[in-house]
């Protein structure tokens, strides 16, 4: 399948593109890794704040949803 968004070659090289860049401190790789640890962080930092419970009150989590 292929198109103007989306090809399987495309997709395909910028895989690759990605994976060399991981190990290199000023590429693409390493700023996402800092920002999904960033993230993560902070998502548990909101789980330990609600209870550290794995079933949450609907309302509780839109209420929490409106401070982010």
């Amino acid at each position: 399948m292929c198109g103007p968004k989306f090809c399987s070659i495309k997709i395909t090289q910028d895989v690759h593109d990605y994976a060399a860049t991981l190990n290199d401190p000023t590429g693409v790789g390493a700023s996402m890794s800092g920002t999904i640890e960033d993230g993560m962080a902070t998502m548990s930092a909101k789980f330990k704040e609600m209870g550290e419970n794995l079933y949450l009150d609907a309302e509780k989590v839109k209420e929490s949803n409106r401070v982010l």
